[in-house]
């Protein structure tokens, strides 16, 4: 059965807005190790909308060097799943928007054959996490204090708390930290 995996930048203080990372290539060389693991990204309208057209620009256009660019290309060429009720259509031939239930829709790819399902977005994780679907956690703690932005867990509250083994950590020259958990049980 394919993994859900979720991978999140996040200030020390919390907060997940990506203005306030350290987006450097070391950063973008773990993300793209991340992403050659996966076989599809699962993102709401809001995530999606910064991630596209931005990302596959990049790659079209090569305006990055190494490991952006790199993190640019393997990106594009993933199938993506848009998770929206309002949006009317999205970009790319390896993209499609779902209107349905996110818990059945990533069921249903889990038992699909194939790599992980990568979860890029703050809404979707905290409806994914409040189920118990997803299987391992990626957080990236930058030595930022933000003091503003969007939140995991913003807009659902969980019932039960989710227990996590610690199965990994980096630290990066920029003083981010990568912490990589499984849920436990």
């Amino acid at each position: 059965m394919r993994k859900v995996v979720f991978a999140i930048n996040i200030t020390t203080d919390g907060y997940c807005s990506h203005t306030d990372m350290i987006a450097d290539e070391e950063l973008h060389k773990y993300f793209t190790g991340l992403l050659r693991n996966a076989g599809v990204l699962l993102y709401g309208r809001i995530t999606y909308q910064l991630m596209v057209p931005y990302w596959p620009d990049v790659a079209r256009n090569q305006s990055a060097t190494g490991a952006t660019y790199e993190f640019a290309r393997v990106f594009d060429a993933l199938d993506k799943v848009v998770f929206s009720t309002t949006l009317k259509q999205v970009e790319g031939n390896n993209t499609r928007l779902v209107r349905a239930n996110v818990a059945e829709e990533v069921l249903a790819l889990k038992q699909q054959p194939g790599k992980d399902i990568s979860v890029g977005s703050l809404s979707i994780a905290s409806q994914l996490s409040e189920r118990g679907l997803i299987d391992e956690y990626y957080f990236v703690v930058h030595p930022v204090v933000a003091g503003k932005g969007p939140r995991l867990f913003e807009t659902v509250k969980l019932e039960e708390r989710v227990m996590l083994d610690l199965v990994g950590s980096k630290t990066f020259g920029s003083g981010a930290v990568a912490l990589h958990y499984k849920r436990r049980g």
